[in-house]
């Protein structure tokens, strides 16, 4: 059995990308979650008539689809592939804001930073949002659900 190690770092410790380039095409898809901890007043103004900025939840997920369209220019290793879909569900509980993205591709490597990047994107945006009414909203518990495909296949959390 070989030891584990770190992929992105090569024999001399240098960041490296990863070589893909003889990896099958499969399809792939990657689930990811995080919260916006807010205060009541925010949930409140979620619920009923609106932030000060508007729609709140609209501005988030279309930030989060845009975030995992942009995720290799924002995290430098991670390999450009075409996304052949992104969900970023949106639910607004008691005392915080889920959220929830699934990335789609057909293609040599995962989407899970997609994902996760989705949710990052969405989870700041909605903080953007809020800030006038809670400077203190912050993001938890961001982290990947899910993924499938490719050569290692399913993988729950």
């Amino acid at each position: 059995m070989t030891e584990p190690r770190l992929t992105h770092v090569d024999e001399t410790g240098a960041a490296r990308m990863v070589d893909v380039s003889a990896k099958a095409v499969t399809a792939r898809e990657a689930t990811a979650a995080g919260r916006v901890l807010v205060s009541p007043e925010v949930i409140d103004l979620l619920r009923g008539r609106g932030v000060p900025k508007g729609d709140a939840v609209a501005v988030a997920r279309i930030a989060g689809i845009a975030g995992a369209k942009r995720t290799p220019d924002l995290v430098p290793l991670c390999h450009p592939i075409a996304l052949h879909g992104v969900t970023v569900d949106i639910d607004v509980t008691d005392d915080g804001v889920d959220i929830t993205a699934t990335a789609r591709t057909a293609d040599r490597t995962g989407v899970e930073m997609e994902a996760l990047t989705s949710v990052a994107v969405a989870g700041l945006t909605m903080i953007d949002m809020v800030k006038a009414v809670d400077p203190r909203a912050s993001i938890t518990d961001v982290r990947l659900l899910r993924k499938s495909g490719g050569k290692s296949g399913e993988w729950t959390r």
